[in-house]
């Protein structure tokens, strides 16, 4: 399994021949990543917010990728031909499942009306061989997931989990690799040295990755 990181929360996620995108937002979007974008089998989009869903590039893209989200993502966004998806669906891939799982986006003033999310997801891609857990923008909950490699937002305000609950997330799902993400909004930047102490307090085995880097996970 390959993992790609791009801006904020965006993910490639390569495996048995197949080309997973997840959240393709518009922070830091470069023109170079329309031709990366154009070229995946589905994508997969957690919540409505724009740093998570580039409406603009997308209905741009090849009509015969598949986009899944929730009814909240598809009503904002008529433009896009959206597959409707909801917490505990399951999307088959070939010989990948993609479990629709439970996500509770965080509420603060600046949200109030339209920009608040009512209707939120993660996603468990599993190939076979590794499972691969992306969060969504959530605040800390109990659950019974497991995942081999987590990826999960870390900066906290109120939004998501802050490096804290991220570490201990990370060690109730039993992830064996965790990857920050949701780093490049410049309104919530990160605190690269509470990240480091939080992880390695609670022995947290985890990888920043910069934009455009990639990670093989065997």
């Amino acid at each position: 399994m390959k993992i790609t990181k791009f801006p904020q929360s965006c993910l490639l996620i390569e495996t048995k021949g197949k080309k997973i995108l997840v959240d393709p937002g518009n922070l830091k979007y470069k023109e170079e990543y329309f031709d990366i974008w154009n070229n995946v089998d589905i994508i997969l989009i957690t919540h409505k917010h724009p740093d998570h869903c580039n409406t603009e590039k997308l209905k741009k893209l090849n009509k015969n990728i598949i986009m899944y989200s929730t009814k909240e993502v598809a009503e904002a966004n008529k433009s896009l031909k959206i597959s409707v998806i909801k917490e505990n669906d399951i999307i088959e891939l070939d010989d990948i499942k993609i479990k629709v799982v439970h996500a509770i986006h965080g509420y603060q003033p600046l949200l109030k009306g339209a920009k608040e999310v009512h209707e939120n997801v993660g996603y468990i891609i599993e190939d076979g061989q590794n499972r691969l857990y992306t969060t969504s923008d959530t605040i800390c909950f109990k659950n019974d997931y497991k995942t081999d490699i987590l990826c999960i937002p870390v900066t906290g305000h109120g939004l998501t989990m802050s490096a804290f609950e991220a570490a201990l997330y990370a060690k109730e799902v039993g992830a064996v690799l965790t990857i920050p993400i949701h780093m490049d909004n410049p309104a919530f930047p990160p605190n690269f040295d509470f990240i480091k102490e939080m992880f390695e307090k609670y022995e947290v085995e985890y990888e920043i990755l910069e934009n455009d880097e990639s990670i093989e996970v065997e």
